[in-house]
């Protein structure tokens, strides 16, 4: 799995494009490319075991000392992530805690064990400093410029860039490294192999199907109906499920802002309408038209196959970046009942 490179040797990815790391004598090189400048370097980072000397001559990069044991946490995916790896006492603090599911920063923040941050894009610095954490994790946005005042107290940002990855295996697999900051690298290898497996054995139950479900995803926010790109990480993942999908072929990695009139023009006779929502009750047929009678102009809504993914009640955006084969199972469910009949749906619903 590895390769020698300048004395150093070479972590080999299977999927991830943005990573790149090399273990060298007593520390190990991780480079992060930038998601939006070809050729660029977002971050690199040099990780050294904290309880080993600190070798001389290290290259240039953020310095952290390995495993990481007190950290702050921005973002719910990685608070999960952290309780998949069991590093729930890892979390020393977290920012949007009103965004966060995970019932261990919930409990933690009641209890005290943890420190309630503040609001994500204005973090009350002074908590943060209190903590002393060994790090901080963030995910970066294109044209943000830059932390603020984040970057001037001394504490390792790391930018957690891999929802930019181009597939959902190569986002999955950030799972790796993020295991070599906590020190549960045989944890994280273990959970993306099974991963992987899992999602192989999935793609290769539709191999044989000759019928590609034709499917609409979303909806309409306002005046604009955002639709994943055929190179997001959803398209891959309909691609993979057997799904016709109507821009599959668009070059977008993030999402496609079409008024009303394009998507019902190019979908408007789709299978089946995948979408997702957020609510405290179960959507209804009658709901959605409330919102906006042009839904009754699609087929899927006029035929009844409307599926539902209510991102407040479930795991949604918890679990599928880094568990893709869970979300896999349940598109292949919707769109080849025959294939998975038994498969419980966990994350869409028919909507009724």
């Amino acid at each position: 799995m590895r390769s020698s490179a300048d004395g150093g040797d070479t972590v080999r990815f299977q999927y991830a494009q943005l990573l790149n790391l090399v273990r060298y004598p007593g520390y190990t090189v991780a480079t992060i490319s930038h998601p939006w400048r070809q050729n660029a370097v977002l971050h690199q980072y040099v990780l050294v075991p904290a309880d080993s000397v600190l070798p001389e001559l290290l290259p240039e990069g953020t310095l952290i000392r390995t495993p990481l044991r007190r950290s702050v946490v921005f973002t719910t995916v990685h608070c999960s992530l952290l309780s998949m790896l069991q590093r729930e006492n890892s979390v020393a603090g977290v920012a949007d805690l009103k965004y966060i599911k995970a019932p261990f920063v919930q409990v933690g923040v009641d209890s005290g064990h943890i420190m309630d941050c503040g609001d994500g894009m204005s973090p009350v610095i002074e908590k943060i400093i209190d903590l002393h954490p060994d790090a901080m994790l963030l995910s970066p946005f294109e044209n943000s410029g830059g932390y603020g005042q984040l970057e001037e107290i001394d504490i390792p940002i790391v930018e957690c860039a891999e929802y930019m990855e181009a597939s959902p295996l190569g986002r999955a697999e950030w799972v790796r490294f993020y295991g070599m900051l906590y020190g549960c690298e045989h944890e994280a290898d273990s959970l993306f192999a099974l991963v992987d497996s899992s999602y192989h054995a999935l793609k290769q139950q539709i191999s044989g199907i000759k019928h590609r479900t034709s499917s609409l995803l979303d909806k309409i926010t306002g005046s604009v109906w955002y639709v994943p790109g055929g190179r997001s990480t959803i398209g891959c993942m309909l691609a993979d499920a057997g799904a016709d999908y109507p821009w599959a072929t668009d070059e977008h990695s993030g999402s496609v802002a079409l008024p009303f009139e394009t998507v019902l023009e190019r979908a408007g006779e789709s299978d089946v309408w995948l979408l997702r929502y957020s609510g405290q009750q179960k959507l209804t047929r009658q709901q959605l038209l409330s919102e906006h009678r042009g839904y009754s102009q699609f087929r899927s809504f006029r035929e009844g196959r409307v599926y539902g993914c209510n991102v407040e009640q479930s795991l949604f955006y918890e679990e599928s970046p880094f568990r893709p084969d869970l979300l896999l199972a349940d598109f292949i469910r919707i769109l080849h009942p025959d294939v998975l009949p038994h498969h419980p749906l966990r994350y869409y619903h028919m909507v009724e």
